[in-house]
């Protein structure tokens, strides 16, 4: 059997050991991210003017190093939400989209609207200005946040 020369196994294995220790300080430093952090202050929920659909919105900060999605959404029993989104279908009309997801940003926020993203709840519950609701949000990588949703007239507290 033929021996290697000791360069032969010196080299790949010292350059294994610098590239190890060189990215063991970058994470050390901080430098390889830190997981979403996510937080949702309470959302509003629009009361219905119709019998078909309404309408709820969050913001969700993300103060983490990693971008998340939001990929679902629970609300209250025996109505069904969706993700949703406002989309121009041309000639000044919008419709809207069922969307799978939406990224929720590092270091930045996820801001529903009117216009944009939203939860659409159907049938909408009866609600009074000022009544809660409860839903929880999923996410791909962070655990689910349950929060609460206060009822208020479209136009108002935007």
């Amino acid at each position: 059997m033929k021996r290697l020369p000791l360069s032969a196994v010196a080299v790949p294995l010292l350059t294994c050991l610098v590239t190890l220790n060189v990215l063991a300080l970058w994470t050390a430093t901080g430098n390889a991210g830190t997981p979403a952090k996510l937080s949702v202050p309470e959302g509003r929920v629009f009361i219905a003017g119709g019998s078909e659909a309404t309408a709820a919105f969050f913001t969700i900060r993300n103060s983490g190093g990693a971008d998340d999605v939001l990929t679902g959404v629970t609300g209250p029993a025996g109505h069904r939400t969706m993700l949703s989104r406002t989309v121009d279908i041309g000639r000044n009309a919008r419709s809207m989209a069922m969307v799978g997801g939406a990224t929720v940003p590092a270091g930045a926020a996820l801001n529903m609207t009117p216009t944009g993203l939203d939860v659409m709840v159907s049938p909408p519950p009866r609600l009074a200005p000022g009544d809660r609701l409860t839903f929880t949000l999923h996410f791909r990588d962070s655990p689910p946040q349950t929060v609460r949703a206060r009822a208020v007239r479209p136009g108002d507290g935007w």
